[in-house]
């Protein structure tokens, strides 16, 4: 794999487990391997304090002060030279050594505090083969009191020493069985992480499935059961998929409108050729023929423009656009006075493309401004909200002119109708406004406006991914 070809997921999973599996094991095999040696070197020391208790306990004094040890060894290892075990007597005007101390050349020795304990180590020693080593030493500090007779008592410490070949020796062996079970354990865990990462990442070899058959033309889209982790994903991917499969339908009817919708323009203008019409009349049909025919190639061409929109466009201030259009109507319509009103709330925002909100903005405010006396009233809401979707829109216009019949309600916002179908009177501005809703799956309603008493236009938009 080259430098510059980004790793898999299941790489770049299995190589962070494996990471954070290792210093784990690393930080764990320390912590237990620190454990070990101070449970080690606690009980040593609880050892070499029992070997001079035991010393105190059966040992005893002469007349002249000179230590006299105990008849029966305490440990073999105090009568063989050199054996690695030593105890040492610090007395006022003397030493005692053991002969096990007789060769080695131990640390210096000195006098405690009667009750004090010194726990030491490791320190240098020479042993008797000449050798460089290392101890552990413990002393106590001690009084001896001959018969009892406070006059007669005197000071003196106890040390006994250990070297560190058995503690070596103890922690060699622990420190190998502890590495071999925690390098086994950690193989194991590898394994088993390997296997946990196949069944977690199955999901997404299961949606890269279905996207090779999407792509092969045998799905037309995603399935829904997926984990709650990658629904935005498949979601989103669908939608996607249903939106250019609707501006590839759109496109294709808005070419079939327009080639149906100039047949009858053009048969016209065929039949008046063929009838040998005046020039006159002829100018006049032809005139109007034309204008018809333009009419209708601007509406299909506005349709098209207007049908579709990017699937994830950025957010759009709406109040902007808004001031901007009412500015134009207001120069268009100056002779009849209206005065548009704004109830937008604040930070409320248009979630798709800038011309489709300009065309939705302006046809339907052209349209209040068209029959209103007065009054116009543009509302703009949040509209409904759903967890880790965007929130959706209500946008409004009310005007205070005659309004709309029910029974003319449906007939203007019925679905599927060409161009030259639409009642006359609201013309394609309101087919272009329908198509812009219906390709953002939103609704459009029109019912008498409570407020201003003519009609009003509502748009609502469902919450977006």
């Amino acid at each position: 794999m080259s430098w510059g070809q980004p790793r898999s997921l299941r790489a770049r999973q299995l190589l962070a487990a494996s990471l954070g599996l290792l210093a784990f094991l690393a930080l764990a095999g320390y912590a237990l391997d620190r454990a070990f040696l101070d449970t080690a070197e606690n009980n040593l020391r609880e050892r070499l304090h029992g070997y001079a208790l035991a010393y105190a306990a059966k040992g005893d004094f002469d007349r002249s002060g000179e230590f006299v040890e105990p008849y029966e060894p305490i440990d073999p290892r105090f009568d063989q030279p050199g054996s690695g075990l030593y105890a040492e007597l610090v007395l006022p005007n003397g030493h005692w050594d053991s002969p096990s101390a007789q060769g080695p050349l131990l640390p210096a020795a000195s006098m405690l505090r009667p009750s004090e304990r010194r726990f030491e180590g490791p320190l240098p020693i020479t042993e008797i083969n000449g050798s460089v080593g290392e101890a552990y030493r413990y002393g106590i500090g001690l009084t001896w009191a001959a018969g009892g007779d406070p006059r007669a008592e005197f000071p003196y410490t106890i040390y006994i020493l250990e070297n560190t070949t058995s503690l070596r020796g103890q922690v060699a062996v622990f420190r190998e069985a502890l590495w071999r079970y925690l390098g086994g354990a950690g193989v194991i865990l590898l394994l088993l992480q390997a296997l946990i990462m196949q069944w977690s990442l199955r999901p997404l070899k299961r949606v890269i499935e279905e996207l090779k058959r999407v792509q092969r033309g045998l799905a037309s889209r995603m399935s829904e059961r997926h984990p709650r982790e990658l629904e935005p994903l498949t979601e989103s991917i669908n939608a996607f998929i249903e939106s250019e499969r609707e501006n590839l339908d759109r496109q294709r009817n808005t070419l079939a409108d327009l080639a149906h919708s100039l047949k009858t323009p053009l048969a016209v203008l065929r039949a008046r050729l063929d009838d040998n019409a005046p020039d006159a009349e002829l100018r006049e049909d032809v005139d109007l023929q034309l204008r018809r025919m333009n009419d209708l190639v601007s509406y299909q061409l506005a349709r098209a423009a207007s049908g579709g929109h990017a699937l994830f466009a950025a957010p759009v201030a709406i109040e902007p656009h808004a001031e901007q259009i009412v500015r134009g109507l207001e120069k268009v319509y100056a002779s009849k006075g209206v005065l548009c009103e704004f109830e937008v709330a604040p930070g409320v925002q248009f979630h798709g493309e800038p011309g489709d909100l300009q065309e939705l903005l302006g046809n339907l405010l052209e349209n209040a401004f068209k029959w209103a006396r007065s009054r116009v009233l543009l509302t703009v809401m949040p509209g409904e909200t759903a967890p880790n979707r965007r929130p959706g829109l209500l946008l409004a216009v009310d005007d205070d002119g005659p309004g709309i019949p029910p029974d003319k309600v449906a007939l203007i916002l019925q679905r599927g109708v060409r161009g030259d179908e639409r009642v006359h009177g609201h013309g394609i501005g309101l087919a272009i406004v329908q198509d812009l809703v219906r390709g953002y799956r939103g609704t459009l309603d029109v019912v008498q406006s409570e407020e201003l008493g003519g009609a009003r236009f509502e748009v609502k938009l469902p919450p977006g991914l």
